[in-house]
């Protein structure tokens, strides 16, 4: 019993043992992993405040090196500031020295003036009281006749050139205020059929209706093989349009016989009437003018529907009439008259053929009738020089129609046209004598001829210029101007071998 009481005691003793030393072992493990841990973290807390040391020292060496460019670029700039004020200062210098042989040659002129002048004073101190007098007198007009025509050279060369330049800055001033209008084309009048079969209709038996039509709108239908359309022509243009007008009616009612033909032209002349008017009274809207009798609005509104090398001669009409007044306000004239001038100077042209003469003086002519201003008729008749001027308001209306006649887009001429403007103005200059070859260039804006040496002198050149210009605005009528160039030139080639 006891025996078994002290094994067991034993065996307790060493179960306890055992457990006691299997807990220190667990709890040596254990203190092991967590210093083992503490390490790790110890060892990648001081590895990354390495890495940020390196990286705020990269980055600080960064910004040292920027600091030591941007220094770097500034210590270059201050070199550069100083080679240029190093060269200005040489500059300075250069110009003293010259400044200095200036005054050094200027004191040695005044000391040989100062010699010349006592010799004078000592050949004049020998002379008697008159002839000191004369000597003086002489010397003085000699002197002051220089200085005056130097004087008067300045001065009327000042004043022209003022005078030019003025002139030059009212006009900018005017056809810079003016919008350009577009160039319209000039097209033949089309009137579109919705068939073949229209043209027949159209035709008529025998041809009836569409000699009723002619006749009725005093136009001619030209149906050729073009699919789906007809031809009007006429020299009118105001008639042409009461024609297409009366023909797409007549097309839109598709009943198409001589009754009807001659309502539907009755009825497009009185829309026509009605379409000049309201074109007559937009233009005068836009220029603010009234007290203008209905037949000159009329004639106004036929103006729509004319061209001058494709340029709208109501239009033309219009910008002219601003031009004027622009200007004359510009130079102090009336710019109410120079305004109604202007819109009035082509109004000949919608005139009919019972009137007889230039559209300068029939437009002068129905104006007068209906109580225009005397300046205004005379400046309608005057502006292509067919009549005296009577005022500067003549002038005024040939300088705008030229400007804007002339200037960029305003008009244009068919190629057949252009063609023969450049061979005629070419066979002008080679018709006289002494001419060797003749160019047009720039569209017939300028001609260059070239002359015998050997048998033109420069006065004859000159001549043959002024002749030829001559014969251009007396055959010819161009938009613009034409620039004349005579050369004349001699040449000797040798050739060394």
């Amino acid at each position: 019993m006891n025996f078994d009481h002290g094994l067991g005691f034993i065996l307790g003793a060493l179960l306890g043992a055992g457990v006691i030393l299997l807990f220190f072992s667990r709890r040596a493990r254990q203190r092991e992993a967590e210093l083992r841990l503490a390490l790790e973290v110890e060892a990648k807390r001081a590895d990354l405040e390495l890495k940020e040391r390196q990286a705020e020292g990269e980055l600080n060496l960064r910004r040292m090196e920027a600091e030591l460019d941007a220094r770097g670029r500034e210590l270059g700039h201050e070199g550069d500031l100083l080679t240029v004020r190093s060269a200005k200062l040489d500059e300075l210098e250069r110009k003293l020295e010259i400044e200095q042989a200036s005054l050094d040659e200027a004191e040695h002129e005044a000391k040989k003036i100062q010699r010349l002048y006592r010799l004078k004073l000592h050949q004049i101190s020998q002379m008697d009281r008159a002839e000191a007098r004369q000597y003086l007198i002489r010397t003085t007009e000699r002197e002051c006749a220089e200085e005056l025509s130097d004087l008067r050279r300045q001065k009327l060369g000042r004043t022209e050139t003022e005078i030019s330049d003025e002139a030059r800055r009212i006009l900018l001033a005017a056809m810079q205020r003016i919008t350009g209008q577009p160039m319209n084309d000039a097209t033949a009048t089309i009137v579109a059929l919705p068939s073949e079969e229209m043209k027949g209709r159209i035709i008529g038996r025998e041809g009836r209706n569409i000699r009723t039509f002619e006749h009725a709108t005093g136009t001619t239908l030209m149906i050729d093989e073009t699919p789906d359309s007809v031809l009007i022509s006429c020299f009118d243009p105001v008639r042409r349009e009461v024609a297409r007008i009366a023909l797409e009616a007549l097309v839109r009612d598709g009943r198409i016989h001589p009754s009807s033909i001659e309502e539907e032209v009755q009825r497009a002349e009185q829309e026509m009437q009605a379409g000049v008017i309201d074109l007559g009274e937009s233009a005068l809207r836009k220029l603010r003018l009234h007290d203008v009798h209905p037949e000159v609005v009329g004639l106004l509104g036929k103006l729509h529907y004319r061209l001058s090398n494709n340029q709208n001669t109501l239009s033309h009409s219009v910008e002219v009439a601003n031009l004027c007044a622009l200007i004359a306000s510009e130079i102090g004239l009336d710019p109410v008259i120079a305004k109604r001038a202007g819109l009035f100077h082509d109004i000949g042209k919608a005139v009919n053929e019972d009137y007889s003469g230039s559209h300068a003086i029939v437009g002068a002519d129905v104006i007068k009738q209906h109580g225009e201003d005397p300046r205004v008729v005379n400046a309608t008749a005057a502006h292509h020089n067919e009549v005296p001027a009577e005022s500067p308001y003549a002038g005024l209306v040939m300088v705008a129609d030229a400007l804007s006649a002339v200037r960029p887009g305003a008009r244009a001429s068919s190629i057949d046209g252009f063609i023969e403007r450049v061979r005629t103005i070419e066979e002008i200059a080679k018709s006289l004598h002494g001419v060797l070859e003749a160019y047009a260039i720039q569209a017939g804006r300028e001609v260059r001829v070239i002359v015998e040496p050997e048998q033109v002198s420069d006065e004859e050149a000159r001549q043959i210029a002024r002749k030829i210009r001559n014969r251009i605005e007396q055959e010819m009528h161009y938009p613009g101007t034409i620039e004349i160039t005579v050369i004349r030139e001699r040449r000797f080639t040798e050739t060394a071998v």
